[in-house]
């Protein structure tokens, strides 16, 4: 319907269990009115629309906690010794049995050397993580450089993140060989794609993987960048905070270099959306 030159919608409300319609304006309502219905909504059954896993308060801790500097990491592995595993690392195996092992590796020709990480999974059905200690993001923005060792056609390279145990959490994986990239979902060990689409990888050596974890309003969205274009975005809020990592899964090797992982906790919103 019309008033004057402005459009005006109507607002079906439930309040002591009788259907209302609130004739809505636009321009006129602004904050007085919202105010106004946000309690006639209140006083009705309270389910007008979908409310986020997260309060209020919620949001702001899990803000003022993502923005804490240490969550700012580059791990390039120059450092660590030869043959060992990462500092501030360690290995979980999730999947149908333990058959892998990561250890930092010497190599001069690589985008950062002299050293990369070496990650190797001996069955179809595993899953071997390195996951970063003493870290929580929410929504991470995840940057690594990835080689799957040739002679390694069914495995399976990415990375992992919202991770709660071995047997919950996220993962991006990308498969070189079929050129498909996923996004899987672990909940009690019980896995789930909730992401899958083809990519067309550069003729290179090295490859660029990127996922970020995004919020818009009440909605939470996986995103993932293969050698920089965009490939695949789902929706999902299933888990929350969670620890970061690499990932090996089936027959597989890869080498993985420059892991970064940052909060992206400037892409949060701080105040709810304007209703006009």
């Amino acid at each position: 319907m019309q008033y004057g030159q402005e459009p005006v919608r109507q607002i079906q409300v439930v309040c002591n269990g009788r259907w209302f319609y609130s004739t809505y304006f636009p321009r006129a309502m602004k904050c007085a009115s919202v105010a106004a219905l946000a309690g006639v909504l209140a006083g009705g059954v309270g389910t007008a629309w979908a409310v986020p896993k997260e309060t209020s308060t919620e949001k702001a801790e899990h803000l003022r906690q993502q923005a804490n500097p240490q969550l700012f990491n580059d791990w390039t592995f120059d450092k660590d010794e030869v043959g060992s595993l990462p500092k501030g690392f360690a290995t979980v195996a999730s999947g149908e049995q333990r058959g892998g092992s990561w250890k930092v590796e010497a190599q001069s020709a690589v985008p950062s050397a002299p050293n990369v990480l070496l990650g190797t999974s001996g069955c179809g059905g595993c899953n071997e993580i390195l996951v970063a200690q003493g870290f929580q993001y929410e929504y991470p923005d995840l940057v690594v450089r990835i080689q799957q060792g040739a002679g390694h056609s069914a495995g399976q390279v990415g990375v992992v993140f919202g991770m709660k145990d071995p047997q919950n959490y996220y993962a991006t994986v990308v498969d070189l060989a079929q050129k498909v990239i996923q996004v899987v979902r672990v909940i009690d060990g019980k896995e789930s794609v909730i992401g899958r689409a083809a990519i067309k990888a550069k003729p290179v050596e090295w490859h660029t993987l990127r996922v970020q974890r995004n919020t818009i309003i009440s909605k939470d969205f996986v995103e993932t960048f293969f050698d920089g274009s965009l490939a695949l975005s789902v929706e999902d809020q299933t888990l929350g905070v969670g620890q970061v990592g690499m990932l090996v899964r089936g027959e597989a090797s890869a080498r993985f270099d420059n892991f970064n992982a940052a909060p992206l906790y400037s892409s949060r919103p701080l105040s709810a959306p304007a209703a006009y």
